[in-house]
């Protein structure tokens, strides 16, 4: 037995490459993929390796080929060919094939090679005949980056031919994978508060670290994890700040970086607190004030109003940072009340909660009917709404709301009636309620109606509606 020598083939168009039919296919951070062989002799046999690819990446297919050509002019029955590749690199299921044909392998195939066999006088070879035997593999991620991976053949035939040589090649060297790493946009960064930066790497490998930089300054590292690695950041200045991330090289890719992202952070939030003013004599059917203090004073934002998580109705608060809101229980007994602010630029939101109870409606009371009035309009005209309360001379408040937004209060005159303009800022079907409070021994009542609201048009004035949609309903009754 005698080895003539290894074949290698990388880079530009080689004689062999062309000769041998393979494609040269040049790949990113790496020289040129081509095949490489490797040729020896044993047993009366002439034997020609060749790996598809000597430098080839994670996850690419790499094909094995080995012909044999009989070189003795006595008859060899070939009957088993072991393929033996790295044991990081998975056989290709259903790639096997003996000249050209697909070939099943025996089973279970092993971690190392491949193992073909047929009856002994199924594939006999003399003066020159040949016979191709072909697997595929897939490069695993395990394997080393860098390093000559051995492969090698061996075979039985008869006569006592029976060749277990190892180390014969072609080797192969699996390159290392070309990393891309992206950071995350960051939105909504403040002084003093943690934030999250998060950077996906390709071609890394979970337990890798990645960098982050604040204008080229280290500010911490986050370790990968599916492909993604994080880091809480608390930025100690305003204004904007060009963020990267850094993936360094390790044993199995080449490192890369991120383009710079930009974050904005401004100054932190103030923080607010919320607190109810304390309720007493609620009854049911009489109207109980509602009182929330924002403690960041100023105008801007709402709060809502909630009696066992259904909400009430959201007020604006008002530059002394209060918000009110006339509340008629319909249900006697423990309740819990919850007045929640929304926040506003600049400012947190906060909310609190308090329990009352609710008295029962006391005999002797007058029940109370309201009429509400309008029409449909158009985003940004003013029109008015009223509501007529019977009886005409109970006084009390009616408050207007759109949906659950508070529209404002009006008091009732000596007629039965309140007044309030309202400016439409949302088109659509709009349900506009009016709320009685109820005086002295007079129930409270309400009244709610739909109507439709027109976008906006320049310079056109809303043109005749079809006016209310009809009543919806008196909420409380008597």
């Amino acid at each position: 037995m005698s080895v003539s020598g290894v074949r290698r083939v990388v880079g530009g168009l080689s004689v062999f490459a062309v000769a041998a039919g393979f494609a040269v296919v040049a790949g990113a951070g790496v020289a040129g993929a081509a095949p490489v062989t490797a040729e020896f002799n044993s047993s009366g046999y002439k034997i020609t390796r060749t790996i598809s690819n000597a430098t080839p990446s994670e996850g690419d297919v790499i094909t094995s080929t080995t012909v044999f050509k009989r070189t003795d002019f006595v008859v060899n029955y070939l009957y088993a060919v072991r393929d033996f590749h790295p044991s990081c690199m998975t056989y290709v299921e259903g790639s096997a094939k003996v000249n050209g044909k697909a070939y099943s392998p025996e089973t279970p195939v092993s971690a190392d090679s491949v193992r073909v066999s047929a009856s002994i006088t199924d594939w006999p070879l003399y003066q020159n005949n040949t016979k191709s035997f072909e697997f595929q593999y897939r490069v695993g991620a395990g394997c080393e980056r860098g390093t000559d991976l051995a492969s090698t053949v061996h075979f039985d035939g008869s006569a006592w031919v029976n060749d277990t040589t190892n180390g014969r090649g072609p080797s192969v060297k699996v390159q290392k994978n070309v990393s891309t790493t992206t950071l995350a946009g960051v939105g909504g960064a403040q002084v003093g508060q943690s934030v999250a930066l998060s950077a996906t790497v390709t071609g890394g490998a979970d337990g890798d670290q990645v960098e982050f930089f604040d204008a080229g300054s280290k500010i911490g590292a986050g370790t990968l994890a599916n492909g993604v690695a994080t880091l809480a950041w608390t930025p100690t200045t305003r204004g904007d700040h060009s963020i990267t991330a850094k993936f360094a090289d390790t044993a199995r890719a080449v490192g890369s970086a991120s383009a710079p992202v930009n974050v904005s952070v401004s100054q932190a939030d103030a923080q607010s607190s919320t607190t109810l003013a304390p309720i007493s004599g609620a009854q049911v059917g009489k109207s109980t004030t509602l009182k929330a203090t924002v403690s960041a004073s100023g105008t801007g934002g709402t709060v809502t109003f909630k009696v066992g998580g259904a909400v009430l109705a959201s007020v604006p608060v008002a530059g002394n940072g209060e918000a009110t809101y006339a509340w008629v229980p319909t249900v006697a007994g423990a309740q819990t009340l919850e007045a929640v602010f929304a926040g506003r630029s600049g400012v947190t939101g906060s909310s609190t909660t308090a329990n009352v109870t609710v008295a029962e409606q006391p005999a002797g009371t007058t029940s109370s009917t309201t009429d509400l009035s309008v029409v449909a309009g158009q985003v940004g005209v003013a029109q008015t709404i009223s509501a007529q309360i019977s009886p005409a001379n109970a006084g009390g408040t009616v408050t207007f709301k759109d949906g659950e937004s508070v529209i404002g209060t009006a008091t009732v005159d000596s007629s039965g009636k309140a007044s309030i303009s309202w400016k439409p800022s949302t088109q659509g079907q709009r349900i506009v309620a009016a709320e009685y409070s109820g005086a002295g021994t007079v129930t409270a009542s309400s009244d709610q109606v739909s109507v439709q609201i027109a976008a906006p048009v320049d310079g056109e004035e809303p043109g005749n509606g079809t006016g209310s949609l009809g009543s919806l309903g008196n909420i409380f009754g008597s």
